[in-house]
């Protein structure tokens, strides 16, 4: 029996790898709320790009229903009544001028429509190479105070592209624009994982030609060897502190889980399993690891004290589930099941009922990772053979698929909030 925790190395080869991923909505949420973003004042070109943005990013969430602006023009003070009868309960309205140092300054404000009631809003100082970056921010002001959930706009995701003998580590905004490379190499990139503060990547190489695990830090390009010993060096996964790294290393015979400081010093072991123990991650509050093991007979889901200890399986219904990720707030776990019919689905479980929830239709959903604030989920799949990047709510609801054209694209990973 063989744990897919290594598929990266079944990439289909693929054509050129360096556009954007385009994202395809193919579901949305129920109880959208009616928004009307309005065409920005000032610098037509620009203003009107920022409004773009602004209503791609809501429209994307599920959780709104954009309003025609037709017609409209930027207001000095706010018709309720014309806006209630386009049918909006929220109205974004903003402007753009440009200072004298060269820079845009862009403001923005949220009307409440209903109870027309001013919601706030800001301004912000701006090149032109950073105006998707400022639409972003407002899309996030916008979706927390009408949902009361943190936005998730200005995040970032990390994902391997395979194009002809060549791997891509690339690093995107989250609606996937913006995508640059952060690595390239002609042996396989796995298992990309973003450190909590969002300024570095540890991920495996086989550069060496077997699997080492690297820490990148990402605005010097600079990197480090963060776990190279005899044997396999992989899945790695960070303590909620940044401080730690788990891993899981045969050095010491079968694949088994350990701790490695993050500067790649030290090394400590959390397990002794017969079996196969392997893809690790961290509960939110850095206490326990959840983790793969076969140590049962098939491949199931564990959970065990960072210090060690016993484990405590946690999936019980069906003989194969893998790649445990807990939700952002430790209620549930997200995870990858066999199906009766063979199929490979990302599911959804509640900690505390233990029921669960197949949250896709697919047949081969591989790698899940969390947005930050635990509504969304991205994970890999395959399209017509073809590796592929989707994201679905954790209600299932809102699904997305995300493809670079002619490539295959796999290990996508989630990155935290921007500070």
């Amino acid at each position: 029996m063989k744990i897919r925790h290594l598929l990266a190395c079944a990439f289909v080869s693929a054509g050129a790898a360096h556009a954007q991923l385009a994202i395809e909505i193919t579901g949305a949420g129920a109880n959208r709320i009616p928004v009307a973003v309005t065409d920005f004042g000032g610098e037509r070109i620009v203003s009107q790009a920022l409004a773009s943005v602004v209503r791609s990013d809501l429209e994307r969430s599920g959780a709104f229903q954009l309003v025609d602006t037709t017609g409209a023009v930027p207001e000095g003070s706010v018709d309720y009544g014309n806006w209630k009868s386009r049918g909006a309960d929220a109205l974004v309205t903003g402007s753009t001028a440009t200072g004298a140092d060269g820079r845009y300054e862009t403001r923005f404000r949220l009307f409440d429509v209903v109870k027309q009631a001013d919601l706030g809003g800001s301004g912000y100082l701006h090149n032109t190479d950073q105006l998707r970056t400022t639409a972003h921010r407002i899309a996030d002001f916008v979706y927390e105070k009408l949902t009361g959930e943190r936005g998730i706009f200005s995040t970032r995701i990390a994902y391997v592209v395979k194009s002809t003998g060549r791997y891509d580590l690339r690093i995107a905004d989250v609606d996937g624009q913006n995508s640059q490379a952060a690595l390239t190499s002609r042996e396989p990139i796995i298992s990309p994982t973003w450190s909590p503060d969002g300024t570095k990547l540890a991920y495996v190489s086989f550069e060496a030609k077997k699997p080492v695990v690297y820490v990148h830090d990402l605005a010097s390009s600079r990197r480090h060897v963060a776990a190279n010993f005899k044997g396999s060096n992989s899945a790695p996964a960070w303590s909620p502190d940044g401080k730690k790294l788990a891993v899981v290393l045969t050095k010491d015979g079968s694949s088994q889980l350990y701790l490695v400081n993050a500067d790649g010093s030290g090394v400590t072991r959390v397990a002794s399993s017969p079996g196969i123990d392997t893809e690790p991650q961290f509960a939110p509050d850095g206490q326990a690891i959840y983790f793969t093991s076969d140590r049962g007979g098939s491949p199931q889901i564990y959970r065990i004290p960072v210090g060690g200890g016993d484990a405590q399986r946690i999936t019980f219904e069906g003989s194969y589930n893998v790649t445990p990720r807990p939700a952002p707030d430790g209620r549930s776990l997200a995870y990858v099941a066999r199906s009766g019919s063979g199929r490979f689905q990302l599911t959804l479980m509640d900690l505390a009922t233990h029921q669960t929830q197949i949250l896709t239709d697919s047949a081969k959903d591989e790698s899940p990772s969390f947005a930050p604030n635990g509504r969304m989920i991205i994970y890999a799949t395959e399209v017509g053979g073809r590796g592929v990047l989707a994201a679905v709510s954790s209600d299932g609801r809102i699904k997305h698929k995300l493809s670079v054209q002619a490539a295959d694209v796999r290990e996508p990973s989630w990155g935290p909030f921007v500070k």
